[in-house]
């Protein structure tokens, strides 16, 4: 590789992006690691804070000074809460502060001051702004206080120029570090709320999944068992005396079963995961009442269907919906009408409503207790999608009656 391509490449931010350098590598394991040991940095810390004072003290010591007791005591006083200064930020400061105010008292001039530039970084990451400046305010008298002792730039306005210029750099970095560390919380923060959300939003489709599903198997397996059930009860009586009978029956049986088991599939079929869309067959609709109406022709009874109107073009949802509520119907008067020989259902199409109406001649229906299943309740929720509404009771000339009334949606009228 050339320099001048090594060199584009280094320049080139979708070279960084890319992949990151080992700089930036380095320095993110560091803050890591920094973050796991934050005990042993500290501790760390103090340890080279006081290895820094090493050299004044030795200074101290071969000159016998007097007041070497004192350096060592103050030292120690400000090097020490280094160590936690993490675990107790603003306690610490406050501690280290009035040992220095201690020291200037004294008289004892410590090279260990300039952790004072730390702790105020500390307090300047962990609280708010007002906090942060009230604390480089009482650094910054203590500056003051320290130039107009010990000035060591010629006058005690360049020592205080100087001292101050670091106390700003301390507490602009400490700011600087805790407005990072809140808006990476903040990111964090909505990054975990929008999983969250997310999982919620799964767990709700999950939910309206599984009942869908279950309504449909209710549909399916309700009303396929009930014919199958009168067939089989009429083939078994007739079985003696006309055997021909019997055995159409019978068939029938086996026809309507197969057509269960194959719209069970194609329902299972969605629950598992590696299936394709284009492998499900088409949802019943209007063109499939005619089918439904003959299983139930099928069973003996007298089955009537009678559509007026012109139909819109409705979505498929709609027309399963009509299709679900028929089959609905027709399998609560086979598994509950006494009596019953005669079932008809009455579709008309309006320019903006569908009604659906079937009617039965039963003698006599359990109470209406019974019926408050998952038929009913299924009936209700198919129609409150498309803001439906379902009425289902006895007639007063006898029998029972559903009727289902259903709004076509906007787009539908325009197209009708």
């Amino acid at each position: 590789m050339s320099l001048s391509l090594w060199w584009r490449e280094w320049l080139s931010a979708d070279s960084r992006a890319a992949a990151p350098g080992w700089a930036e590598t380095v320095h993110r394991d560091a803050r890591a690691w920094t973050r796991r040991h934050a005990a042993v940095v500290d501790v760390t810390l103090a340890v080279a804070a006081a290895a820094g004072t090493v050299p004044q003290l030795v200074h101290h010591a071969r000159a016998a000074d007097p007041q070497l007791p004192a350096y060592l005591l103050f030292s120690a006083l400000l090097v020490v809460p280094l160590s936690w200064r993490r675990r107790w930020p603003l306690s610490s400061f406050a501690f280290v502060s009035a040992v220095a105010l201690a020291q200037w008292i004294v008289g004892v001039e410590l090279a260990a001051d300039v952790v004072l530039l730390i702790f105020l970084y500390t307090v300047a990451s962990r609280y708010p702004t007002r906090v942060a400046v009230l604390s480089a305010g009482v650094v910054e008298v203590g500056a003051l206080l320290a130039a107009l002792r010990w000035e060591r730039t010629g006058s005690w306005a360049d020592t205080f120029v100087l001292t101050s210029g670091l106390v700003v750099a301390s507490l602009m970095l400490g700011m600087y570090v805790r407005q990072q560390h809140n808006a990476l919380s903040i990111l964090t923060h909505r990054a975990q709320q929008l999983e969250r959300e997310r999982d919620q939003q799964a767990v709700i489709a999950a939910v309206e999944e599984r009942t869908r599903i279950a309504r449909e198997m209710h549909d399916v397996v309700a009303h396929s068992l009930s014919v199958m059930v009168t067939l089989s009860e009429g083939a078994a009586r007739k079985q003696s005396t006309e055997p021909d009978r019997a055995g159409t029956a019978m068939r029938q049986v086996s026809t309507t079963g197969r057509q269960a088991l194959d719209e069970m599939r194609r329902l299972l079929g969605v629950l598992r995961t590696g299936d394709a869309m284009d492998s499900r067959q088409p949802q019943p609709g209007f063109a499939q009442l005619d089918g439904l109406l003959d299983q139930v022709r099928a069973t003996g009874l007298a089955a009537t269907l009678t559509v007026t109107g012109t139909p819109a073009t409705m979505p498929p949802g709609l027309e399963l919906t009509v299709y679900r509520v028929v089959q609905e119907a027709l399998t609560n008067a086979l598994k509950h009408a006494d009596g019953l020989t005669r079932v008809s259902v009455a579709i008309a199409h309006g320019p903006d409503l569908v009604t659906v109406d079937v009617h039965d001649n039963g003698t006599s229906r359990p109470k209406a207790g019974a019926l408050a299943g998952h038929g009913l309740a299924g009936m209700r929720e198919r129609a409150a999608v498309y803001d439906g509404t379902v009425s289902a009771g006895p007639q007063p000339d006898g029998g029972w009656r559903v009727h289902v009334d259903l709004p076509v949606p906007t787009d539908a009228r325009v197209a009708q």
